[in-house]
């Protein structure tokens, strides 16, 4: 039988707390923090303690999990007054599941030896529902002897946990998923609109897409939204623009990946908050 590992969680927004969730149901306590701290109140009726600061959730558990929006999210967990590095505890597991790049991971993975704890980047692909059945893929960057220690945890919240190389590897593994996810988004917006353009309804293609060799899990759930007219974030059109933002800071540069950075970049200003898809309604006003 599993042993009960204490957890902390911190970031509960659209993802963290579906995953946050499955370690609290498979035995596992959680220790969680928000900014927002209205936002671990369903947590704490469901068995999680809310934790007043990130330096607390370090105190209160063995492995701690970050999900939040960007470096500089990250960089204050760590640094600020409250952060996670003012707590006296060593020897801890952080676990960074956040979209972020190489370079934060390396940098907090320095932060976290120099007080004695091990540090992991391993941010996930999947959206909502595959957070909250446990079908998430996590792609880990770090070493082995953490990954191992993360694995029975991993277990609860992905249906693949594999470790891509050192530290930092698993953003640029997620970094490139991302770059496929614009990709894939933007073609399916394009083919929509080309559709319309010429007669076509929607409806019949996406059905010919679903039974076809292109169908595909984010085919057919944005091709749902699509019909649907719901633009509601699963996954926020302004947080693919940040990555595609990160792709290219790290040199990602090609002829696909040169436009929809592009088309994503002029997006955000009027679809930000929107989901990803929602780049049929820019494409369609341009």
């Amino acid at each position: 039988m599993e042993s009960s590992i204490t957890t902390g969680w911190i970031g509960l927004g659209n993802m963290g707390t579906p995953m946050a969730r499955r370690l609290l149901a498979a035995g596992h306590p959680v220790a969680a923090y928000n900014r927002s701290p209205a936002k671990a109140e369903a947590l704490r009726a469901e068995g999680a303690t809310v934790a007043p600061t990130p330096a607390a959730v370090l105190d209160a558990a063995q492995v701690i999990f970050l999900m939040v929006s960007d470096d500089q999210a990250i960089r204050e967990l760590f640094t600020g007054e409250q952060g996670l590095l003012q707590s006296p505890a060593t020897g801890k597991l952080i676990i960074n599941m956040s979209t972020v790049s190489p370079g934060i991971s390396q940098e907090m993975t320095e932060l976290s030896r120099a007080h004695s704890h091990n540090y992991l980047d391993a941010p996930v692909s999947g959206s909502v529902k595959q957070a909250e059945s446990g079908q998430l893929a996590i792609m880990v960057g770090g070493e082995e002897d953490a990954f191992k220690q993360a694995k029975p945890l991993f277990a609860h919240l992905g249906k693949l946990a594999l470790r891509v190389g050192p530290t930092g590897a698993g953003n640029t593994a997620k970094l490139a998923m991302n770059t496929l996810l614009g990709f894939e988004a933007q073609g399916l917006a394009e083919a929509v609109r080309f559709a319309q353009q010429h007669g076509l309804a929607m409806e019949d293609l996406l059905t010919l897409i679903k039974n076809s060799a292109l169908a595909s899990t984010f085919m057919t759930m944005k091709g749902e939204s699509l019909l649907g007219e719901n633009y509601q974030a699963a996954f926020a059109l302004k947080l693919l623009a940040k990555d595609l933002r990160l792709a290219k800071a790290e040199g990602l540069d090609s002829p696909l990946a040169n436009v929809v950075h592009q088309t994503f970049q002029e997006a955000e200003s009027t679809h930000g908050d929107e989901d990803v898809i929602a780049i049929l309604k820019h494409l369609k006003r341009s």
